[in-house]
């Protein structure tokens, strides 16, 4: 049996799988905002749930925000900052006592995706993650890359490609720098847009709901979304050339983004043609939990 959990800024949950991905038992509980060691009470307390109701053990993957230092075997680059700095996987395997594989939430869910969603079979998936923050994860032959400083993938803290006038210098963003892709293509870059067209305040499945009611302002704020999103994965393309790009997230599942993303992605992209494949995240907000999970099957990270 496989235990996966998905170490939210809002919420944890846990996913128990039978060897040919069966769900076999999950649940949710709110996470402890701003309580460090509380989360981690709460990680082994779900353990300890699931794996006395099952009545048996189980491996244990973690999803989290950010990614583990090399140096000091730290979480690094967390948006959920309580964590930033903690050594969350040494605890949570004292805690536990066993052993705990923990990769970035984004690589969780494109490696989801590479076993059994909807990127199964292909070679090089680029799985990317649209919410509260950006993420991106890359997996090859269903082994995680993770690179070399364990930042393979983090797209969202790379700069906006080809900025235009009124997007410069950007908004400042929590990693320093400011004009980060996270700060125009996270839920609330898209609600800054929003404000800025409207003086409105409108959260991102707000503005979709407006834009398919016919709101004129939320039509343009998705439209410019689009191109942006376009434009960050073209630089993907560019760089990567993955078989396959997930997206998942709260906004993958505003359907407006879809529009002719594709065609877009391939005007930006150097190249004369574009045979990529861009769909949606088949196992949705399931993706990185999932994930998590299936870290011990996958021959190798690195």
């Amino acid at each position: 049996m496989r235990l996966g959990i998905d170490l939210g800024g809002t919420k944890i949950e846990i996913i128990a799988l039978d060897d040919d991905g069966t769900v076999l038992a999950r649940e949710r509980v709110p996470t402890p905002v701003g309580d460090y060691a509380g989360t981690v009470h709460a990680i082994c307390r779900l353990v300890a749930g699931v794996e006395a109701r099952l009545g048996r053990n189980g491996s244990v993957g973690i999803a989290t925000p950010g990614a583990l230092s090399m140096r000091a075997e730290v979480l690094k680059n967390s948006n959920s900052t309580v964590l930033n700095g903690k050594p969350l996987k040494r605890d949570l395997e004292a805690a536990l006592g066993r052993p705990v594989r923990m990769e970035n939430d984004a690589n969780c869910l494109a490696l989801s995706e590479a076993v059994d969603g909807a990127a199964t079979g292909a070679p090089v998936v680029f799985g990317v993650i649209l919410g509260t923050g950006v993420g991106g994860g890359l997996v090859v032959d269903r082994n995680v890359i993770t690179g070399r400083n364990r930042i393979a993938g983090e797209w969202g803290h790379n700069p906006l490609p080809w900025p235009r006038d009124d997007e410069r210098p950007g908004r400042a963003c929590y990693c320093g720098k400011s004009g980060c892709i996270e700060t125009f293509l996270s839920g609330p870059g898209l609600s800054q847009d929003y404000i800025a067209r409207t003086g409105q305040s409108l959260a991102a499945h707000d503005i979709a709901a407006a834009q398919a009611r016919g709101d004129a302002a939320a039509r343009a704020a998705l439209d410019a979304y689009k191109d942006r999103l376009a434009r960050g994965l073209a630089s993907v393309v560019n760089i990567v050339d993955p078989d396959v790009i997930v997206l998942g997230g709260g906004l993958s599942n505003i359907e407006a983004i879809y529009e002719g993303l594709l065609a877009l992605v391939a005007r930006y992209a150097f190249s004369d043609g574009l045979d990529t494949e861009l769909v949606r995240a088949q196992h949705g907000d399931s993706s990185g939990v999932r994930g998590a999970a299936w870290l011990w099957t996958a021959l190798k990270t690195g």
